[in-house]
């Protein structure tokens, strides 16, 4: 799995100690992703560890071990079941003190912090801000429904008797808003039926709709659908970049230094810039061509 997953067209992979190995295997884990990340051959993916949560025995063996043997290799350590600022506190310390110990750069090794109970959610905020190494806020979705007792088995879909609106709305615009208050990615977690491609989509448009940034995928098959619906459609993406050439250009001397004015129409201005460039970002991370373009009138 780990050499299948340095060819994928995924932005980023993780390497898990947590959920994905079982507690006897843990400790043996660690040499086996220090080799992986040493090895190379992952191009420009960010590279990131999923370390054991503060409550378990694990966690300062897991960034020791991890750290010390391919912290050169390393971007990321993603912290799981997160409930306070002060557990994030407590890694960036540990951070510090490895790369001061090993002689790599300050503070280049980030956090992603993972929101996957009530409390942590409560404290999403102070966890946004708990450290300039914190990189996205990730949604834990399965976690998140047993520590609230929701009454479902099915990770990501609504649970039986939910029939209006979305039950995970709340949390997820909560994790967004914290996110977009201290300059975070936002991240949606898993959706388990890996098979089930169309379900998945469904899923990922919701927070994809809110302005999410990703989403996991647990299966190459996911892949394609994920960069798909986070990033945004042709004829949006054509439409934000005539918006931000045509704002220019009316702004500008030669447009008549005019703040509004209509595209088509539509009436653009600064504010229109602003959203424009939400999604002109979004299509040029995805390395989307542009189409129709817009060219100021002839005088």
């Amino acid at each position: 799995m780990i050499e299948k997953a340095k060819g994928l067209a995924a932005d980023q992979v993780f390497l898990d100690l947590e959920d994905a190995v079982a507690p006897i295997a843990k400790e043996g884990a660690r040499a086996t992703i220090v080799a992986a990340l040493t090895e190379g051959g992952w191009g420009d993916k960010v590279r990131t560890v999923r370390v054991n949560d503060w409550t378990t025995k694990w966690t300062f063996g897991d960034v020791i071990e991890v750290v010390g043997g391919a912290g050169a290799d390393l971007d990321c350590i993603m912290l799981p079941k997160v409930q306070t600022a002060e557990q994030v506190v407590a890694l960036d310390l540990l951070l510090t003190q490895l790369e001061s110990a090993h002689g790599y750069e300050p503070g280049r090794i980030g956090i992603e912090a993972q929101i996957e109970n009530a409390l942590g959610l409560t404290n999403v905020n102070a966890i946004a801000a708990a450290s300039p190494r914190v990189e996205a806020i990730i949604f834990g979705p399965a976690d998140f429904m047993a520590s609230i007792n929701m009454k479902s088995l099915v990770v990501g879909e609504q649970p039986p008797g939910y029939d209006v609106g979305d039950a995970y709305h709340y949390i997820l615009m909560q994790i967004l808003m914290a996110a977009r208050a201290y300059d975070k990615l936002a991240i949606d977690g898993p959706y388990l039926q890996i098979r089930d491609v169309e379900g998945f989509t469904r899923v990922a448009s919701r927070s994809a709709a809110l302005g999410f940034d990703g989403k996991w995928v647990l299966h190459p098959g996911q892949i394609d659908a994920a960069n798909e619906v986070y990033s945004p459609r042709q004829e949006d993406y054509d439409h934000a970049e005539n918006i931000l050439d045509a704002y220019q250009h009316y702004t500008s001397e030669a447009g008549g230094a005019r703040g509004a004015v209509m595209l088509g129409d539509e009436m653009i201005d600064e504010a229109s810039r602003k959203m424009a460039l939400v999604i002109s970002a979004k299509g040029r991370a995805a390395g989307m061509a542009r189409g129709e373009q817009w060219t100021p009138p002839q005088e």
